[in-house]
């Protein structure tokens, strides 16, 4: 082998094409993060927010703001609306449960907007404690319509508008999920379901867009110190029968738990920590596709790694009302 002197070297080093020619992934991630700089600077950045009347809706509309976003926050009750009209706040009803809130909802925003949204924060849901044997099936049906067939008709709504802002589209939608999403606790059944189902239906939405620029994204919290107790009070008077239940006991103590709204439970954290994530969701170039929130969170997801089924279920099952 010939001795390489740095003559030699410098003529390597140059006896190459002048223009360098980068690769296809490159050029795709220069374009599109381009694209994203102009559509930021074309917009004013407007988000819709549901389940706004307080909790992580609340505090994320209030951080939001504060970072120069248009906030749409909405809310399942009119009286709700006009609590945040009155602290600046454009807000207006929108009920999961009910088509025509919603359609009437969307219509406001585009209205409101000019016929633009650069992103739709899902969070309205509702827990319904009980045990899957003691839950009739038309309480399934009902929290299924609030936390995951709303969100639906939103969403396809949402899709629609993004792919026409842009060749490739634009926007981001974030669904609020949960650790119930992905590590099943008992006497949550109902709960889960919708959220086990919003896992496997933002995924699948993932992958659809992936030709796009609309990014989807899932916040997973653990325990958040929100109204989701006192919510879930009337769900479970409603629809579980106590007397005659194989846990007519541990009923007993889920009643006195859910009545006691300043319980608060190991390694809970404030709405804000889910808001932090939601920000950095909304405006990072590059967003995860999942954000845990609270240390549960994060335990559960390495557990499910590393534990088998069994293994997984006896952590789990130390853990109830």
């Amino acid at each position: 082998m010939g001795r390489c002197d740095n003559k030699s070297l410098f003529v390597l080093a140059t006896d190459r094409p002048s223009r360098l020619e980068p690769s296809d992934a490159l050029s795709r991630l220069f374009a599109r993060k381009l694209r994203k700089m102009t559509q930021i600077a074309q917009s004013d950045r407007s988000i819709l927010i549901t389940g706004c009347a307080s909790g992580i809706g609340l505090v994320a509309a209030q951080q939001l703001r504060a970072r120069g976003w248009r906030v749409l926050a909405t809310c399942r009750k009119s009286a709700d609306c006009a609590k945040l009209r009155a602290e600046g706040f454009e807000s207006f009803r929108l009920d999961y449960t009910d088509t025509a809130s919603i359609l009437a909802a969307w219509d406001e925003a585009m209205a409101l907007t000019g016929g633009r949204l650069d992103a739709l924060y899902n969070n309205g849901a509702y827990a319904s404690p009980g045990a899957v044997e003691d839950l009739p099936t038309d309480a399934f049906r009902a929290i299924f319509e609030a936390n995951f067939f709303g969100w639906h008709e939103l969403t396809r709504l949402a899709v629609r508008q993004m792919r026409a802002q842009g060749p490739r589209g634009a926007g981001r939608i974030v669904n609020c999920s949960s650790v119930l999403g992905f590590a099943a606790l008992k006497f949550r059944g109902a709960y889960q379901a919708t959220k086990f189902a919003l896992e496997g239906y933002t995924d699948t939405l993932r992958l659809e867009l992936g030709e796009t620029d609309i990014e989807v994204i899932l916040i997973e919290p653990g325990p958040i110190n929100t109204r989701i107790r006192e919510n879930a009070y009337p769900p479970f008077k409603r629809w579980v029968r106590r007397e005659g239940s194989s846990f007519e006991q541990i009923y007993h103590k889920v009643a006195e738990r859910l009545a006691a709204l300043e319980v608060k439970s190991t390694w809970e954290l404030g709405p804000d920590a889910v808001a932090q994530k939601l920000i950095h969701a909304l405006e990072s170039d590059r967003p995860r596709a999942r954000y845990y929130v609270t240390r549960p969170t994060f335990i559960a997801a390495y557990a499910k790694r590393i534990l088998t089924t069994r293994g997984m279920d006896r952590l789990l099952e130390r853990n109830s009302y």
